[in-house]
């Protein structure tokens, strides 16, 4: 399965598990975050993989989670933090959050993986996009559902995209056929990328080392 965002990161990952290990299972979770648009580019994206389902949950945290990415008016950072610091678009625990849902989810519908888009090089910083992360999340794994306490199958996270540059994965994304006028990256919450936000820029510049425009950048929303 995937933990679908409608990102390009996530995107990718669909392709790949498509490619790899079908039929794929998509799960993309609306937690209250102000980009709605990529909740729309992810149900495109399953639509045009043809997965075998597509759940996408409402899991109402985002009152009960400080971040710049579930208030509305909060503003957004243009570059990287310094040094340590994790930027405001931080949002607390949110991928142990949303792959604990995809754990059972698994579990219950008997499938081995998660792919998770990841990504450490080309981040912003977060605890939770490090390979240490899913190191952390696979041991929880194999001791935090049944199936594997009962000598049946594990389900374990998969990071494919985890040590790759932006420019990597857009590399990979072109020989897979990822469609990335739909995905949406952006931070913002408009109608289309702001292009200022980390995130915006972060996309740029993969596209950008490769010297092509980003498609999402002129696709009609």
């Amino acid at each position: 399965m995937v933990l679908l965002s409608g990102g390009m990161d996530s995107a990718t990952c669909l392709a790949l598990a498509t490619r790899d290990a079908p039929p794929v299972h998509a799960l993309t979770i609306d937690y209250g975050q102000r980009h709605r648009r990529e909740l729309r580019s992810a149900a495109r994206l399953a639509r045009h993989y043809r997965v075998a389902a597509h759940v996408r949950l409402t899991l109402p945290v985002g009152p009960l989670l400080d971040s710049a990415l579930t208030r509305a008016r909060a503003p957004l950072p243009s570059r990287p933090p310094r040094g340590r610091r994790v930027p405001p678009t931080y949002v607390p625990a949110r991928n142990t959050l949303l792959l604990a849902v995809a754990l059972g989810y698994a579990e219950s519908h008997r499938l081995g993986r998660i792919y998770y888009g990841a990504n450490a090089i080309d981040y912003s910083g977060y605890p939770d996009c490090r390979p240490e992360f899913v190191t952390a999340f696979n041991a929880l794994a194999r001791r935090a559902v049944r199936s594997p306490a009962e000598g049946g199958h594990r389900i374990r996270l998969v990071a494919p995209l985890i040590d790759r540059s932006k420019a990597e994965v857009v590399r990979l994304g072109d020989r897979l056929g990822v469609p990335w006028r739909w995905t949406w990256s952006c931070y913002a919450g408009g109608r289309r990328p702001c292009g200022r936000c980390d995130a915006c820029r972060w996309r740029a510049r993969g596209f950008r080392v490769l010297g092509r425009p980003d498609p999402a950048r002129s696709a009609r929303t």
